[in-house]
């Protein structure tokens, strides 16, 4: 197996930005371990003896590939080759398939997208039978969007991954890792306790961004989840390398899920990848004049994507089943809190938290003119709802219900 496995890392390595090549050796000789046992005649047939691939199929590339390899596994990292039984099959079925997959978690490959047996299918799994047993597969819903998230996307991206997570499946989230939609959606996967899956632009020995370093370490630790590459080691981030990564979030889900992004932005790009591969789109409908939602508006326009206008509905759009209970009452939730603290002060709290539900991205002066409330008051309330999870403010001071805190009533 390791010889395989290292194989599949050379493999990947060459024919990186060019993987159908590869993945045609493969097919043709029966493993990657097969097309290094070829003689140079065999070889030159195959690729034609100008090919700028044939020179770099030599001993000396595998021998690096053993090294990488014996340095991976004491990072705890894993190597899967395409269409053994921890490769995504989803992903397999994709023209542009990476030769092989780097992945870091504390759940094993096999167990993380697929698992083998005779017992009845988990939620978040299909199924399939062969020679007598049954093979699942987790079912996964890839959210995307821009890094410039404003915070109808943030609110509603936590509200849809919270959604998703009420439903009877609990598909694993797929996305990107980066600032912005990303992030969101991998946190609040973290919070609603859905596994999720961070497709990054780098080596699988580096964290990029390095901001997220903490949510690495975090989603390493959670079972489940893990973070994934086809690059090797040692590999920055060129702005190329996103577009390579987004093939991958794409093809590894069922479903595509845009809330926020640009005409033209790398979520877009995401979003048209999937509805190429035969996957169900999804997009948030936004303000026509709000740039950051024009992508989402353009494919909902060109009937590629279906429009997203119920949280409580996506999870049945998405063929997970009914999200059951509703979510809880902000306001039960608030008295529940901040009760025992007296009416005066439980109701003014009551009060902001209600005004920024119904007024996203209010600030403490906005607060203070529309309540007639003292600045300090607000500022002192903000503080506390913030600290203890109801909203979120960012560097404006723009005030946003926090949906991680708990299943909130849309």
């Amino acid at each position: 197996m390791d010889y395989e496995t290292v194989c599949g890392i050379t493999l990947n390595r060459i024919f990186g930005y060019e993987p159908a090549a590869a993945l045609s050796l493969i097919k043709h000789f029966g493993s990657p371990g097969a097309v290094f046992s070829q003689d140079s005649k065999t070889l030159d047939n195959a690729l034609g003896p100008y090919s700028k691939y044939r020179g770099l199929l030599t001993h000396d590339e595998l021998e690096a590939s053993r090294k990488e390899w014996d340095w991976l596994k004491e990072l705890g990292c894993t190597f899967v080759n395409y269409c053994e039984p921890g490769y995504p099959p989803l992903l397999a079925d994709c023209p542009d398939a990476p030769v092989g997959l780097y992945i870091r978690s504390g759940t094993p490959p096999e167990e993380l997208f697929t698992g083998a047996g005779n017992s009845t299918i988990g939620s978040g799994t299909t199924g399939s039978k062969a020679n007598g047993s049954t093979t699942f597969t987790r079912d996964s819903i890839s959210i995307v969007g821009t890094r410039d998230l404003s915070p109808y996307g943030k609110e509603w991206t936590e509200k849809i991954v919270g959604s998703i997570s009420r439903s009877p499946a609990k598909p694993m989230i797929v996305s990107g890792f980066a600032i912005g939609v990303d992030i969101t959606a991998h946190l609040a996967a973290l919070a609603f306790g859905l596994p999720t899956v961070a497709v990054i632009p780098v080596g699988i020995d580096s964290i990029y961004p390095l901001r997220h370093r903490t949510v690495a370490a975090k989603m390493m630790d959670t079972p489940g989840c893990a973070l994934v590459t086809d690059f090797p080691p040692e590999t920055g981030p060129v702005p190329f390398n996103f577009l390579r990564r987004n093939r991958i979030i794409a093809g590894m889900s069922r479903a595509t899920i845009l809330t926020e992004s640009k005409s033209k932005g790398g979520g877009t790009m995401t979003a048209r990848l999937a509805a190429s591969y035969g996957r169900e789109l999804f997009c948030l409908p936004g303000r026509i004049d709000d740039v950051r939602s024009s992508g989402c508006n353009i494919l909902i326009k060109e009937q590629l994507a279906e429009a997203i206008t119920d949280p409580d509905g996506i999870a049945a759009q998405l063929g997970l089943g009914s999200t059951g209970k509703g979510a809880r009452d902000l306001k039960e939730m608030l008295h529940a809190c901040y009760g025992s603290a007296g009416e005066e002060v439980c109701g003014r709290l009551t009060a902001i938290a209600l005004h920024i539900k119904a007024n996203r991205g209010a600030t403490p002066d906005e607060i203070c003119r529309a309540l007639g409330l003292p600045y300090g008051d607000v500022a002192a309330a903000c503080s506390l709802l913030e600290s203890d999870g109801f909203i979120c403010m960012d560097l404006l001071q723009r005030c946003s219900i926090d949906n991680k805190k708990a299943y909130l009533c849309t």
